[in-house]
């Protein structure tokens, strides 16, 4: 005998699988939502401190980090503009300066590195940028910064943030100097700017030492007999009085019919002294990013600081004379300012 065939049983078997997939899927937590804005730099890592070699690195989050010296150039963080560095936060922010071309870009610390006795390591990316490809161990400047959002997040997705203005000549010489000298940290001691009086040494007071001065001998005292007898004092007798001048005698009264005397012309008044034409030629000495420095440079050569742009230029004069400039021109680069030139007032 055939049984008979029940037709719903199969619509309930799919509600049952379907309701169970779908508390299963209730139950799965959701994928994180990727995180974007300043929150994608957080949380910031310092890190244990490290040896490298026979040198032990402490990692400190530091915001006046401020340094020179030379930089690797590796495969890490391919096309990035990224770096590796030894002490700095992961991540953080720096400006690199080439102490070559003076050229300044902004890079993401991300990694920590170099394992060697470089101050940083650049990706391939971040050299390019800076105009580093082919060179071997360039020199740089390292900067910690605290750029906009905006340029962190061209980072953060593996483009360039714009690049800083150049650094002016005067400032890249102070900074090699100080990178031949042997003084990597700029932070503890602060770079001296051209135009700048370096801090005099104070100069110690000599000292009058105890012991090379002669002690002084007992005094004997005179006996009765040897103490000489004051000798009177003169008395003093007053100079005599000086007799009065004599009067100058009256000047006799004028004829009633001489003449009467002329009185003298009246001196001729100097003339006045044209004033001195407007020159039209200046010195230009130097021109800074910072208004410090330029007021300082100013000051020091006796000229002006006025602003130009995002810069600030150090002029001296104006001068009428060519010879005026010149003189001026040679007092500028004998003070070190070796790019100094002559140009027309504007």
């Amino acid at each position: 005998m055939r049984l008979p065939v029940n037709h719903a049983l199969p619509l309930v078997l799919i509600a049952v699988v379907a309701g169970g997939a779908g508390a299963e899927a209730k139950d799965r937590p959701a994928a994180p939502a990727p995180v974007n804005g300043p929150a994608a730099d957080y949380p910031v890592v310092v890190g244990p401190a490290f040896q490298v070699g026979v040198t032990t690195y402490t990692p400190e989050d530091r915001l006046n980090y401020d340094a020179v010296g030379y930089a690797d150039i590796g495969q890490d963080g391919g096309t990035a503009v990224s770096a590796a560095h030894k002490t700095l936060p992961l991540p953080s922010y720096v400006e690199v300066t080439s102490l070559t071309s003076g050229k300044t870009i902004l890079v993401r610390v991300e990694r920590r590195g170099p394992m060697n006795d470089q101050l940083i390591a650049l990706s391939t990316g971040a050299a390019a940028q800076l105009g580093l490809t082919g060179e071997t161990k360039p020199p740089v400047r390292v900067r910690r910064v605290n750029p906009p959002e905006q340029e962190r997040a061209m980072l953060r997705a593996s483009g360039r943030a714009p690049e800083r203005m150049a650094t002016p000549k005067g400032l890249l010489d102070a900074l090699n100097r100080k990178l031949s000298g042997g003084t990597a940290l700029l932070s503890a001691k602060p770079a001296t700017l051209p135009g700048t009086a370096p801090t005099p040494a104070a100069t110690p007071s000599p000292v009058a030492s105890a012991a090379l001065a002669p002690k002084p001998g007992p005094v004997a005292k005179p006996a009765a007999a040897d103490i000489p007898t004051p000798a009177p004092r003169p008395t003093a007798t007053p100079p005599p009085k000086p007799a009065p001048a004599p009067k100058p005698a009256a000047a006799p009264a004028p004829h009633p019919l001489a003449p009467p005397t002329p009185k003298p012309a009246p001196a001729p008044k100097p003339a006045a002294a044209s004033p001195a034409s407007q020159g039209s030629l200046v010195a230009q000495v130097a021109a800074f990013s910072v208004q410090a420095s330029a007021n300082t440079v100013a000051s020091k050569l006796g000229g002006q600081a006025s602003a130009a742009g995002r810069l600030w230029r150090v002029r001296l004069g104006p001068f009428a004379t060519r010879a005026e400039a010149e003189a001026a021109l040679a007092k500028a680069k004998g003070a070190g300012y070796s790019d100094a030139r002559i140009q027309r007032a504007d």
